[in-house]
């Protein structure tokens, strides 16, 4: 079975209500979208982050995968390991496209679910996180903001049924307390973190810190930038240290662990080239006692469903994963099923997913006519 066509789209879709970080207000994702045809009349589907930046690259490897085999993934990331050296996340984001798209096909070749051929299933639903922001509450003064964020994560969890509330943070450090403060009083036994996706200084990530230890949060998402100054942090605080921004690529893993900087890591299949990558990630992390967790950039339901394999034959991830699938409008896959706070891992052969061909030039449209959403 050999690759004869590859096809990229870049698609926008529109996000339920805007979404708020530390760096940025979106009201919707691009994601580029991959599809490789073989001569045995098999398709395989795959699904990244970014938009035309990273179908730029995927393009650029075209010619290399003509004629070559899916099942033949060593070759395609040997030939490709200088692309992240170039293009750094971008070219891990294109890698992944392609790489999931050859799982797929490969799946679909031998009537398999790619968790199977990842080893089998450890567990057949998948908890997912409930994503907060200031976006939620608008109008909300900053006196009374933290009432406010904590009365809509109660209607979320109780709507959605998540054992996880995650706040997105600010550069607002002493707001995010108030708001954790006020969440955790209002929902006592749910596991809750926080991410300033490393708005915070380190004296301030020191002083935040201390102040959150009674709330028992699960983890401390990136509170400062670099491996340096996360290990000054959790030299400091008992909160468990997490990251998927200081250690993003194996070259990161020796300094974080020589400087005892975090206690979980954060794996994406898109951030780190591929599915095959993420599972050498939670290896690491067994093997060096560290947890594991999977960051969310956005993904539809292909990607997702990418995820999800990894995660149902991966034990290390038994964490309630990042996920903003269920924050999505609208999906270019017959819609994956959410109950409970839980995606259910699909189980037919490849992803087990189903693309509308139909939605997907739709969105494809859209991208054409408004261009790559940036905030």
């Amino acid at each position: 079975m050999k690759i004869t066509d590859v096809d990229v789209w870049v698609v926008n879709l529109p996000l339920v209500n805007p979404f708020t970080s530390s760096f940025e207000t979106k009201t919707g994702e691009t994601r580029t979208v991959v599809r490789v045809r073989t001569d045995a009349g098999v398709e395989g589907w795959g699904e990244t982050m970014w938009g035309a930046p990273v179908a730029a690259i995927v393009r650029r490897m075209v010619p290399d995968l003509i004629g070559t085999s899916p099942f033949a993934l060593e070759g395609f990331h040997r030939k490709q390991h200088m692309v992240p050296f170039f293009y750094g996340y971008l070219g891990y984001a294109a890698i992944a496209a392609v790489d999931v798209a050859c799982w797929d096909a490969m799946g679909k070749a031998t009537g398999q679910s790619v968790t199977d051929l990842l080893g089998g299933a450890v567990r057949d639903e998948v908890p997912i996180t409930a994503l907060i922001t200031r976006a939620d509450a608008p109008g909300a003064t900053p006196a009374d903001l933290p009432k406010a964020m904590a009365e809509h994560a109660v209607r979320v969890v109780e709507e959605g049924g998540f054992d996880a509330v995650k706040l997105k943070g600010t550069k607002d450090c002493a707001g995010d307390v108030a708001i954790l403060r006020a969440v955790r009083e209002a929902l006592p036994g749910v596991d809750l973190r926080v991410d300033p996706n490393a708005a915070w200084s380190v004296p301030d990530s020191v002083r935040a810190g201390i102040a959150l230890e009674d709330l028992d949060l699960e983890y401390l998402e990136d509170p400062c930038v670099g491996i340096e100054g996360m290990a000054q942090v959790k030299a400091k605080v008992r909160i468990p240290l997490c990251t998927n921004m200081c250690v993003v690529r194996f070259e990161d893993f020796a300094p974080a662990m020589r400087l005892n900087a975090v206690d979980v890591i954060h794996g994406d299949v898109y951030k780190w080239g591929g599915i095959a990558a993420t599972k050498a990630l939670a290896a690491h992390c067994e093997t060096f006692g560290l947890g594991m967790n999977l960051h969310s950039g956005g993904e539809l339901g292909i990607a997702t469903a990418a995820h999800l394999a990894v995660v149902s034959s991966t034990p290390v991830l038994s964490r309630a994963i990042d996920s903003m699938y269920y924050l999505h409008a609208d999906d270019i896959i017959e819609p994956l099923h959410l109950a409970n706070g839980r995606l259910r891992v699909p189980s037919g052969p490849g992803l087990g997913v189903s693309v509308d061909e139909d939605k997907l030039r739709h969105y494809a449209g859209v991208n054409e006519r408004d261009g790559d959403l940036t905030g």
